[in-house]
Parts: structure tokens; sequence; C-alpha cells
């Protein structure tokens, strides 16, 4: 099956249920896939098994492993019945992730994978939160960095950033910037992932792209401000070897969304930055059907040219522009360190409030 055909989750929902499954229906499903992960599985199985908050099955699916994955997933099944694996040929993430969603049974959904540990009041505060906020859909937490050497300078960054982003409008606020949850540490209402179509894949990282559908939906996003997920950073994971987590997919990945969701009522498109990340961002808005009408940018050699056969102009002419395009749409694309708090302060001196005049997507 080719990776455009992976299959819904709903295809792998069971008609009865297996003779060893408990009848009892736990609180908690963790949806745990695995890839010849035998060197950090156990760790991971012991952070579950540590949980103070007890309700739960672990529905692991062995990807079609080459290691000791399936034999210590069989050997943990006769210490704790609530692990369930599934022994799948080797089909990919997202097939694992969506047979593995059509097996669980909790609730709620709770993703972990095989290379990091949780905390062990994660569960109990998850639940918690979307016990006591019905309107939330996906709780997240804190998270910790960690690796067998140094953590890269890039991985800090972005740690404080999605540590940053706590409440509803902070995450929502920053959505087309970076995925502002991590994945493994969400936790999800089952029947909500199920009606929004589960994983899909579309070449993109599929993670930011089911955040993105959860947004583009309505729905509310919140964490618990505490760190409970413990996040291993090392050569093999899958951002860093598997192209649908290249920087041009997730570009791809905005720029869908941007034009299916935020500029599908606007008029008129400004993008801020005819460097190199307004330049592929605004290609893939133009694949999309949406060219921008205007660039700013600060350089004085690309200030009065044109890129895309695009006018560019300066910060200071900004203003007139604004007044004389029809309902408009800024999206700010300078990944510049520290550029993102100066357009800010440049856009809050002209009134332009974020979230209704712009967007930030780098």
């Amino acid at each position: 099956m080719g990776r455009k055909d992976a299959l819904c989750p709903l295809a792998y929902l069971p008609t009865c249920l297996p003779a060893h499954m408990p009848i009892s229906r736990p609180s908690i499903s963790i949806l745990l896939p695995v890839y010849n992960a035998a060197d950090t599985l156990p760790g991971a199985l012991k952070s579950i098994a540590a949980q103070s908050f007890t309700d739960f099955e672990i529905v692991a699916v062995d990807d079609g492993s080459e290691d000791h994955s399936a034999d210590i997933l069989k050997s943990w099944q006769w210490q704790d019945d609530r692990l369930m694996p599934v022994f799948e040929s080797h089909r990919g993430l997202i097939d694992t992730l969506n047979r593995g969603l059509g097996s669980c049974r909790g609730e709620f959904i709770a993703r972990m994978d095989a290379d990091d540990l949780m905390h062990a009041d994660r569960l109990d505060r998850q639940v918690t939160l979307l016990e006591a906020q019905p309107e939330i859909s996906v709780a997240g937490c804190l998270v910790e960095t960690f690796a067998d050497g140094p953590v890269g300078e890039g991985m800090k960054i972005y740690e404080a950033w999605l540590n940053s982003l706590i409440e509803h409008e902070d995450i929502t606020r920053e959505i087309f910037i970076e995925s502002p949850i991590a994945h493994p540490s969400a936790m999800m209402r089952r029947e909500e992932l199920l009606a929004m179509g589960g994983y899909q894949e579309r070449g993109w990282p599929e993670d930011y792209d089911l955040w993105l559908r959860y947004h583009a939906a309505g729905k509310r996003f919140a964490k618990v401000p505490e760190v409970l997920f413990y996040w291993r950073e090392h050569e093999r994971r899958a951002t860093r070897v598997d192209s649908r987590y290249s920087v041009e997919n997730f570009l791809r990945t905005k720029a869908h969304y941007l034009v299916a969701g935020p500029l599908k009522r606007r008029d008129a498109l400004v993008v801020w930055g005819a460097g190199q990340t307004g330049r592929r961002l605004s290609k893939h808005l133009i694949r999309e059907g949406r060219a921008p009408d205007v660039f700013i940018d600060i350089s004085p050699k690309k200030i009065g040219s044109t890129l895309r056969n695009i006018p560019i102009i300066g910060p200071d002419d900004l203003a007139e522009a604004w007044g004389r395009l029809p309902n408009p749409l800024m999206v700010v694309a300078v990944s510049s360190r520290g550029a993102r708090r100066l357009i800010r302060e440049m856009l809050d001196k002209l009134d332009l409030i974020e979230g209704m005049d712009y967007l930030c997507a780098a």
C-alpha cells in the first residue's frame, strides 16, 4: 500500500474483543508505536508502569521491528496485562498510529513514543484537566529534552518556545510558527480524534497536520503547566531522518492550512519577508492558489524591486499599502532570531492586531 493510501483508523475498529482482552473499558489508552526501539522501550514501559493514575491500557503496535522490540513487548505483557501488543509488518508510522488508534478503547488517548519517558503524574494531571474542562480537546504539558550527550542549541530554543505556550490563546496565536505541542506528550479525546479522521498521510508532518486540522475545526488546546514528559533527542528521531519533517514540508503544511483557513476569508495577502523563508513560503502559497499582493522587507537592496513579479516595499510604506488593500491579512515569514519580536513591535505601533490583522508563520 502506498503512503497516500494510509488506512483510516475506523478500518481497524474491532467487531469483537479478543479473548484475552479485559471486558472493562479503561479511562485512558496509551497509544505507543514501536519500531526498532529495543534499547529504549524498557525505560518507556517502566515510566508508564510507574503512573499514579492506573486505569489505563497500553496499545503498543510493533511496526515490524527487526530488533528485539517484539520480544520485549511479549515479555512485558506477562508482567502487566494492561499491555495490549499488536504485531504488524512494517508499514510506517501513520499506518501504525491508525492501527493502534483503531484498537484503543479508552475515553482518552495518551500518545507516547518508545524512546521517551513520562513523569509519574503525567496521566493523572492531563486527565484531570480534560475532565475539568470539557471544552478542551487536546491537553499537552511542559516537556524537558534529554540526550546521551549535550542537547543542541536549536532544540533548547524549541523547548523553551513550546513551554511558553500554555493556554489556548497562546497556542493558537503561534500555531503557524511551528508545531506547538510535542505530539507524544499529548492527550486527546478518542471520539474526537476518530471524528477528525485520525492520522493522515499527506507527505508532511502528521502531528503538525493533526494540530492544524483541530485548529481549523475550532477545537481548543491547553497544557498542564508542569514538566510531565521527557523527550529524548537523538540522531534516529523521525524528525531528523524522515523527509516528511523537512523545513520545506513544514512550509507546505503551513501554506495549505493558511489558504484553506484564515486566507479564505480575506481579499488581499501581505507577506512580511522577502528573504529565504518568505520566498519559500510564498512559493507554496502560490501553489495553493494564493499569491501575495505585496512583500514587506527591511533590506534596502530589496525595497523597490520585485519577487515573483510582486512588489517589495519597506516598512515605511506599509501603512499606505495597508490602507488601499481590500480586507488584507499579513503573514510574517522571517525566521531570523529575534525578528519576530521586532516585527511585532513595529506592527503594534501601527495598531495592527495579531490574530486579526496578521499571523506569524516563522
